[in-house]
């Protein structure tokens, strides 16, 4: 019996479908707060209270949204590839010091088509985890620049100030604020769950060492 008969829809797809409820959740929850917020300074600034429609296509929406996915998705595609060639000896997150550890076993009728095919589909799809990361970062990377110009243009308005264009706006600290107030966090994420992951357990997760391994065992 296939696992897709075996298990119903939920089992298969529960850990994707949580996550994605959460992310729908808060991202709800975030443009709720995030307009009030906004219409709170707009109210200071001595302008009427602007919609949700005109809200979602703000600079203080647009620039807050992709600043943080800019870095989430910067961390993910850096954390693929440092974990290619780098180790952690006793993380759950590290491959095995040891190249014999990791050999795969794989049925040859189950290989997916790109590495059948050979040649350049090969190469890519050897490396597509990474390159959609990347140009997942690249997309909201270019979106968080965007709406924090137009952001910082409607505080000009409000304050009286000339405006910016979008290449001084990216040259300047506020951007970069932005982005590396984020970037660091995310690193540290990741170090915390290499290094933690050396020493303590998550009873029956993927992401822990066994409860009865070693603290030198590297890998799960």
């Amino acid at each position: 019996m296939s696992p897709r008969a075996q298990f119903s829809f939920w089992r298969r797809n529960g850990l994707a479908l949580t996550l994605l409820a959460f992310f729908l959740v808060f991202l709800v929850a975030q443009v709720f707060y995030g307009h009030a917020a906004w219409n709170e300074d707009r109210l200071r600034d001595h302008e009427l209270p602007g919609s949700l429609a005109l809200y979602l296509t703000s600079g203080h929406f647009i620039s807050a949204t992709f600043e943080n996915w800019e870095s989430e998705f910067l961390q993910m595609g850096m954390y693929v590839l440092l974990t290619v060639w780098l180790r952690q000896r006793g993380s759950a997150e590290s491959r095995p010091l040891d190249p014999a550890e990791e050999e795969e076993r794989v049925d040859p009728g189950q290989t997916p088509w790109p590495i059948r095919a050979g040649g350049i589909a090969k190469v890519l799809y050897a490396h597509s985890l990474a390159l959609a990361f990347f140009l997942l970062f690249s997309v909201s990377f270019a979106l968080h620049g965007y709406g924090s110009w137009l952001h910082e243009n409607n505080e000009r308005l409000a304050a009286g100030s000339p405006q910016v264009s979008l290449l001084t706006h990216l040259e300047g600290a506020q951007f970069w604020f932005e982005s590396f107030q984020n970037w660091q966090s995310e690193f540290l994420a990741v170090l915390a769950i290499v290094v933690l992951s050396i020493f303590l357990r998550q009873d029956k997760s993927p992401e822990s060492k066994p409860l009865r391994a070693p603290h030198s065992q590297t890998g799960t």
